[in-house]
């Protein structure tokens, strides 16, 4: 059986959504790398109450033309960030990037290139597909993310490799409509389940994945999720399949 054929596309607008907790040691770096990707883009950043400078570093940035910065004044979690970029994005294709180093901008176009070929409506990347840079630690936890992507897997019938990933593409209209309600890591679950129930004209969304590099932190380098958010995961897959 041959691949469906691509369709030619115009060059898509980016909207590159970065939530932002604590991390002012790698937000420069990290935004440079963004806006050295080779696409028409705007970067929303919704800082979540940041305690370490990054706030006082954001309101220096304010006037830089491709950044549009919005600030909670309270601690909600990346989902409500991630809420309150969605409700602000202008461009064709939406894409999450944390503020850290861990994922590689220069990824974009492996990430890009299924809607870009009209394959696609959403693209997940993979660090588990194999064929990118990837560092080796933490077993514990990668153990985890398989667990509960086999246990999304079984309820929304998608055969992902890596529901937890940052890297998550959509087109803008996908979004559009979709009520997300985690705070916290519950988002990477949340959105998967809405994802795999979701039609545009009728069809299901196309999903597709690619692989990634990763450059993991460990906990001393500032890593933030935790074993209480795996298990907070179970019940939010839980909820979100069974319950709506």
């Amino acid at each position: 059986m041959q691949p469906p054929t691509a369709e030619a596309r115009p060059a898509l607008r980016l909207t590159v959504v970065i939530p932002v907790f604590n991390e002012r040691e790698t937000l420069r770096l990290l935004l440079a790398r963004v806006r050295a990707t080779p696409y028409s883009k705007e970067i929303i950043l919704v800082d979540d109450c940041s305690r370490d400078g990054t706030r006082e570093l954001l309101k220096e940035m304010e006037q830089e033309p491709d950044l549009r910065i919005f600030y909670h004044s309270v601690n909600q979690g990346k989902g409500a960030a991630l809420r309150t970029g969605f409700q602000h994005a202008t461009g064709d294709v939406v894409l999450v990037q944390d503020a850290d180093l861990e994922y590689d901008p220069a990824d974009y176009p492996l990430l890009l290139e299924p809607i870009e070929k009209g394959l696609a409506d959403v693209v997940y990347g993979s660090r588990f597909r194999g064929s990118r840079m990837v560092r080796v630690h933490l077993y514990w936890h990668q153990l985890a993310n398989h667990v509960l992507t086999w246990a999304s897997n079984m309820f929304t019938n998608l055969n992902l490799t890596d529901m937890e990933t940052c890297y998550k593409v959509f087109k803008r209209e996908v979004l559009q409509g979709m009520e997300l309600k985690s705070n916290r890591f519950g988002f990477e679950p949340e959105i998967t389940a809405k994802i795999a129930r979701k039609r545009l004209n009728g069809k299901r969304v196309r999903v597709y994945e690619v692989p990634i590099s990763y450059y993991g932190r460990d906990y001393a380098e500032g890593k933030k999720i935790s074993w209480k958010d795996g298990v907070a995961a179970l019940w939010h897959i839980l909820r979100f399949n069974v319950f709506g």
